[in-house]
């Protein structure tokens, strides 16, 4: 099993997304793709795996040239992708999941189906139920679903997609193991990641993209300052703890009780002053959505009280949080925070405000440009939102807020982001708090919560169990506590 891709172009119109590829890669290979978002990493990936067409070039498999036109064609053929968020139907079983795309046609074997999902998730170490529906798995259980799948359908070469976003740390470590085994047995493994030291734990090689193009390579491990180097074409340097200047308290949560599954969070007692930034820690699943939702006003609390600058918002609905200053940055670009199949400029004009019966689309055209100025967007005003990377999603939302927020809430703020587009983000975020916004996000990410958050909600099945002072914690302590237990 050898892979071989040759002088690969793909253009988004003006853009050149993939610009001439090469890339060589050997069986039984773990082999990294980094680069900051917009270096064409997933593009480049959606070509080999058919879900998008090259404008030119050759992909290889043992010698013969490929024609994929499609993600069937690529399974045919024993590539197989896991997307960022797994192309998983909700409403469908696992076992109806698992069965797609399985040979038959009309006429599929169930029992043969169940028995083979057993089979297949038992050597891989996966507990998967057919008969629980999919929309009551976590991320991570998806991906093993996705992975399972891919593997009966044949695949040789497996493609993974940023995998370790918004899985818990058990998830993480049982999938690299997987790969592992995977590559072991001579399967191709290409994992793309913008985290270093991932790629330095996994991968035995890596390629470096920088806008489109192969930038450099190395075999691992690798310094991580000359990978950045590659992927920035410059040094990237950590940024220092901001120190916060905290004004009068902001939002008070008295008794507060948000419903999370058959559990709740009950009884919370916070007050966040102007100013500071609250982090939600914890496992998929353990509460920290479901506030964020009912403090956005997306889901009623079912007890106590919450206050904003001393006004009673404990019934307010979603619109008129809004309109009192209240801004949610949902984990869900594409599904929550943006519109798929409108541009930019479309966006800007629908969130102005004061907006008369006709549009002013000369105005939201000018006010476009000035965002994606201002912000750095590598889009134009009549980009498709679907067609920016990421990192650009996330920078067109920071765009798209209100002045005088008084109230930000956020999930996974940089979500599936590189170091520069992280740290971009946060230096727009911690304008805000330096302007007496308060701010509480949620992230999986530990180095994230302890750089950025003041002090640290950890929630576990439910419940916050323990607020603590970011400064005065360490990632080993914070592991534990999400966990639910108290560091040994």
């Amino acid at each position: 099993m050898s892979l071989e891709l040759v002088g690969v172009h793909k253009r988004f119109g003006p853009v050149r997304a993939v610009d001439g590829v090469n890339l060589a890669v050997g069986p039984g290979t773990l082999h990294g793709i980094l680069g900051e978002n917009g270096a064409g990493k997933s593009t480049l990936m959606k070509v080999l795996s058919g879900f998008i067409e090259a404008d030119s070039g050759e992909v290889r498999l043992n010698g013969r040239t490929l024609a994929l036109n499609s993600p069937a064609d690529a399974v045919a053929a024993g590539i197989g992708m896991l997307h960022q968020d797994p192309l998983v139907f909700l409403p469908f079983t696992v076992l109806d999941n698992f069965l797609l795309a399985a040979p038959g046609g009309l006429r599929l074997d169930r029992r043969r189906g169940a028995d083979e999902l057993a089979r297949m998730g038992g050597e891989l170490g996966f507990d998967l139920d057919p008969t629980q529906p999919a929309r009551t798995l976590t991320v991570g259980e998806r991906q093993q679903l996705e992975i399972t799948r891919l593997l009966w359908l044949g695949a040789e070469v497996l493609i993974l997609d940023e995998p370790t976003t918004g899985i818990s740390a058990t998830q993480r470590e049982q999938l690299f193991s997987v790969l592992k085994r995977l590559a072991g047995e001579g399967l191709i493994v290409l994992f793309v990641s913008h985290k270093l030291e991932e790629v330095e734990e996994l991968c035995d090689s890596a390629t470096v993209m920088r806008a489109g193009k192969v930038v450099g390579g190395a075999d691992m491990p690798a310094p991580p300052a000359e990978l950045v180097a590659m992927m920035f074409g410059k040094m990237i340097e950590a940024p220092g703890r901001p120190e916060p200047v905290l004004g009068e308290p902001r939002l008070e949560l008295t008794g507060l009780e948000v419903a999370v599954g058959s559990t709740a969070i009950a009884d919370l007692n916070l007050t966040v002053a102007a100013g500071e930034v609250i982090g939600l820690a914890g496992l998929e699943g353990s509460g920290q959505r479901r506030l964020l939702d009912a403090l956005a006003g997306l889901v009623p609390p079912t007890g106590g009280k919450a206050l904003l600058d001393g006004t009673d918002i404990t019934k307010l609905p979603y619109r008129e949080r809004l309109a009192a200053g209240i801004h949610y940055l949902p984990a869900g670009r594409l599904e929550e925070g943006l519109v798929e199949g409108l541009t930019i400029r479309e966006h800007v004009a629908l969130t102005t405000k004061g907006q008369p019966f006709f549009i002013d689309w000369d105005a939201a055209e000018s006010a476009a440009q000035s965002s994606i100025d201002e912000l750095s967007v590598k889009g134009a005003p009549a980009s498709l939102v679907e067609s920016l990377s990421g990192g650009n999603q996330q920078r067109l939302l920071l765009a798209l807020m209100p002045d005088g927020l008084r109230l930000l809430l956020m999930e996974h703020p940089t979500r599936g982001l590189d170091i520069e587009s992280a740290e971009y983000v946060w230096s727009k975020i911690l304008r805000r708090r330096d302007e007496g916004t308060a701010v509480v996000f949620a992230s999986a990410d530990l180095d994230e919560l302890l750089t950025y958050a003041d002090r640290i909600l950890v929630c576990f099945s439910g419940r916050v169990i323990k607020i603590v002072e970011a400064a005065a914690t360490g990632g080993e302590e914070l592991g534990h506590l999400i966990g639910g237990r108290e560091r040994p």
